[in-house]
């Protein structure tokens, strides 16, 4: 039971993580294309 918890801890992390990067990633991207 604790590796499930484990794995669902760092399934949250990652995904959280993913959260992050791709939100920078889609305002990055749409003020390159602004300035274009």
């Amino acid at each position: 039971m604790y590796e499930y918890a484990l794995a669902w801890e760092w399934l949250a992390f990652a995904v959280r993580w993913l959260h992050v990067v791709t939100a920078i990633a889609w305002i990055g991207s749409s003020f390159y294309f602004i300035a274009l």
